[in-house]
């Protein structure tokens, strides 16, 4: 499962909350996911997302859709724009969006990122509610109802 959005949007924190709950998570924005060309080490990837486990990704970057058939679901988390400018001038974990640079590239990706993640979704959910929400649906998508993990 891959959970997108823009920066600020709160990836981070409900796969942090899914971590909590026992999941197995992978935060691309941090460690040897991403390259300086701000794509996915697509081997490292692929062998990722080969393992039969199942894994929760968080990641926004430029080549995620050549990985989304190995997705059981895309997610995108949403907010409006002044949501995300205003969680990342009060974030502590990534200095990114602090500059009146970032946040007229947070604009612009809004504008021009965000309606290509959703094409490529097949879940949007508002990430105005609360992380344990948003992690009880993610949840149900990760472990299938009545699923017992015996053969």
């Amino acid at each position: 499962m891959l959970i997108t959005g823009m920066s600020g949007v709160g990836k981070s924190s409900v796969l942090s909350e899914l971590s909590r709950r026992g999941h197995r998570t992978v935060d691309t924005d941090y460690g040897p996911w991403v390259g300086a060309d701000g794509a996915w080490d697509e081997p490292r990837m692929a062998t990722l997302l080969s393992t039969p486990s199942p894994v929760v990704v968080s990641g926004t970057v430029q080549n995620q859709g050549r990985f989304y058939d190995r997705f059981a679901a895309v997610i995108l988390l949403s907010a409006p724009v002044n949501v995300l400018l205003r969680r990342l001038s009060v974030r502590t974990n990534n200095p990114y969006g602090k500059s009146e640079r970032d946040r007229a590239e947070v604009r612009r990706y809004v504008q021009e990122v965000e309606p290509l993640l959703r094409r490529g979704a097949t879940l949007e959910l508002d990430a105005c509610r609360p992380v344990g929400e948003l992690a009880d649906e993610i949840e149900k998508l990760v472990v299938p109802p009545g699923f017992s993990g015996a053969p």
